[in-house]
């Protein structure tokens, strides 16, 4: 047997052990691999969640109440270090006396005698000061009760009884009816707190199936103004949408999920509870031939309209903004820039409205800025991180609904008009978590169309739907909900 050359054999054995290096090597390359993706995933994930965690009402939709203790807020004005309250030198403001006409009793105080000498005084002041104090009486309900007597005829001997009239058969009149409804569409109250209410205030004693069948009958009543009031936005020149989540009824044991929609024009506001946030709802509450314009966030909803008719909301945008900067990066010094542009043209209109900027002036200069802000979102949307990159491609989506405002005087550039109209039914669903139903839904948006519209307005109203439900109830022709001629006219501001 020939001998095995000692190199020979050392380069074998260096051979086979190469290859079962070669091997490791190439399954921990795998193994790499895998844990690789693993940890860009996690990375991923992780900075999605520091993201998430970082949000706040400065930087996305969330609403201020979410913001965690502590969340460091952009100061709108800086501090100037003095304490709350009035300052010294400030106009006083005093409670109003009322004319001698509404006070219902007069208690005359008279000296007797001298605080110096002790002295017998006589006479009245001509002129003397005057203070009044402001009492409630006692309040209790007025109970009106029907006898229907029935008389026997003595010719046909028919028994034959008067009956209640029609608008009397309700075991409640109109005024406590409208106040129970008042209670909930501007105060927000739930069936229980308006029962508990009614006891405590009135002694009036209320089942909440009682309280249920009153909004019913209210609801029936509005209806018209209801109508009424959206064929007035429908014909606006100008008007606020905005859309958030409601509840109505139940679904797999759940409160099933709506939406609430609000159009809000500046004397009239129409509320709506739907099951979609869909397009088709907005068109039914628009019109498909509105042609007012429509100020708005970016919602999809609203794409069918003319984009030359639409004014995204400004306010949004900002938050977008801060949420450049936040997020850091390449993005961020964008957002920066995109941040003093907005500052910029946002002073400006504010001296545009105290009149110390002529309007063509300030058209004039936001020429420039449209420029800029235009190439610094493409700046953004090619060179920022990917998603500042995609908020920055979303929002050029819709540039042309940027700057509607600047050529429509009086167009507000934010849509903070919509969003504090729909504000007190977002603060009543937290309370009341919805409702039970389409029927119920429609006593909601009928009522608080009513409250908020006549709030607007400037009208009484208690009074208006005291007069709504009397005239329904008596198969008459109601009020009508839109603005009187002499109404005073409020102008929309951020």
């Amino acid at each position: 047997m020939a001998e095995v050359d000692p190199k020979d054999a050392l380069i074998a054995a260096q051979q086979v052990r190469i290859t079962e290096l070669e091997a490791q090597v190439a399954a921990r390359d795998v193994v790499i691999a895998t844990l690789m993706e693993k940890v860009e995933a996690l990375s991923a994930r992780v900075a999605e969640l520091e993201a998430r965690l970082n949000q706040n009402s400065s930087n996305s939709s969330k609403p201020p109440s979410s913001d965690a203790p502590g969340t460091t807020r952009s100061q709108k004005k800086k501090p100037t270090g003095r304490r709350p309250g009035g300052q010294p030198g400030h106009k006083k403001h005093e409670r109003a006396l009322l004319p001698p006409e509404a006070v219902q009793h007069f208690v005359d105080l008279v000296p007797r005698a001298c605080r110096g000498c002790k002295g017998r005084l006589r006479g009245h002041e001509a002129e003397p000061r005057r203070h009044q104090v402001v009492e409630v009486p006692p309040l209790s309900a007025v109970v009106t009760e029907y006898r229907c007597h029935a008389l026997k005829c003595p010719d046909c001997g028919v028994v034959t009884r008067e009956e209640v009239p029609a608008h009397a058969r309700s075991a409640f009149g109109d005024r406590l009816a409208a106040l129970a409804s008042l209670l909930v569409g501007k105060y927000r109250l739930s069936k229980r707190l308006v029962q508990d209410a009614l006891s405590d205030v009135l002694g009036v004693e209320l089942s909440l199936g009682s309280v249920a069948n009153l909004e019913a009958e209210v609801s029936e009543a509005l209806a018209p103004s209801h109508a009424e009031a959206l064929g007035h936005v429908r014909a606006a020149s100008a008007a606020n949408a905005d859309e958030t989540g409601f509840f109505e009824g139940r679904e797999d044991g759940r409160a099933a999920r709506a939406w609430l929609w609000v159009v809000a024009t500046s004397l009239v506001v129409v509320f709506h509870i739907a099951s979609s946030r869909g397009a088709k709802v907005a068109r039914h509450l628009l019109g498909k031939d509105f042609a007012g314009f429509l100020t708005t966030d970016r919602w999809a909803a609203y794409e069918w309209l003319d984009a030359g008719l639409r004014q995204l909301c400004w306010a949004h945008l900002t938050r977008d903004f801060q949420g450049f900067i936040d997020r850091g990066g390449r993005g961020g010094v964008i957002g920066e820039e995109l941040m003093r542009e907005r500052n910029r043209f946002f002073r400006w209109l504010g001296q545009v409205r105290d009149g110390t900027m002529k309007r063509a002036d300030f058209e004039r200069r936001m020429r420039k800025v449209e420029r800029r802000v235009g190439r610094l979102l493409r700046e953004a949307a090619v060179r920022a991180e990917k998603k500042t990159a995609g908020m920055a491609r979303e929002i050029l989506h819709w540039e042309k609904c940027l700057w509607t405002f600047v050529d429509v005087p009086h167009l507000e550039p934010t849509n903070n008009f919509g969003e504090r109209s729909i504000r007190p039914l977002v603060m009543y669903r937290k309370t009341s978590f919805g409702t039970q139903g389409p029927e119920g839904s429609r006593f909601v948006e009928r009522v608080f169309t009513a409250t908020t519209s006549l709030r607007l307005q400037g009208r009484d109203v208690l009074g208006f739907l005291t007069d709504t439900l009397a005239a329904h109830r008596r198969g008459h022709q109601g009020p009508s909900l839109l603005p009187h001629a002499d109404a005073p006219q409020f102008v929309l501001v951020s």
